[in-house]
């Protein structure tokens, strides 16, 4: 891998604003990968748009065509195979899905919070950012990990810190927040594509 670019799946259920992040790091050659497919949650996400705009390809797999979350996996997990992915990369990936064996130590999250704290089902976008002033935190931030079979656990790979400012609202701390998420994630897939990580099975 660390010869030959590193062949990502990027996964997304939104804007797709982390898939264009990756992709333009490839482009500026910063990033030793390539796309070689987009998988989106859902029809309406505006990432599928952007995708097709960079003509990367995309597949579209809903877990209420699919029906049972077996086949929904399945579904993936065939995708993920047939384009030769490396490292499947969740980009605001909010669907769980279950992880082939195939691809254990092979796919990656990041969220938008500092993990353990603020993760779990329905902790996603301003639903973190808002339960982190709630709380009164002091600073916040991203956590990039090898993704498991429940939401936002999995053994962390990089975390990098924000201040949570006393007049920040949930739009500002997410801008600073995405700031350095932008960072992370390239510096995980390069720490993936260098063979310096490695999740333990």
């Amino acid at each position: 891998m660390a010869n030959n670019p590193l062949r990502l799946g990027v996964m997304i259920s939104g804007g797709g604003t982390t898939m264009l992040n990756l992709a333009d790091k490839i482009a500026k050659g910063e990033l030793p990968a390539t796309i070689a497919v987009v998988i989106a949650s859902n029809h309406h996400c505006a990432g599928i748009e952007r995708a097709r705009k960079l003509n990367l390809p995309v597949v579209i797999i809903t877990r209420k065509e699919s029906g049972s979350l077996e086949n929904f996996s399945a579904k993936i997990a065939a995708t993920l195979r047939e384009h030769k992915v490396d490292l499947a990369v969740m980009a605001g990936y909010l669907s769980l899905w279950t992880i082939p064996d195939d691809y254990v130590g092979r796919v990656m999250n990041i969220h938008p919070a500092l993990l353990p704290k603020f993760g779990g089902q329905g902790m996603h976008g301003h639903h973190v950012h808002e339960a982190v002033l709630a709380a009164g935190e002091t600073e916040s931030g991203c956590t990039v990990h090898f993704a498991d079979n429940t939401y936002d656990t999995g053994p962390i790979i990089v975390q990098r810190k924000v201040p949570v400012l006393p007049n920040d609202t949930p739009d500002t701390l997410a801008a600073r927040v995405f700031e350095q998420e932008c960072i992370a994630y390239p510096d995980a897939i390069h720490m993936f594509a260098q063979g310096t990580i490695r999740m333990k099975r």
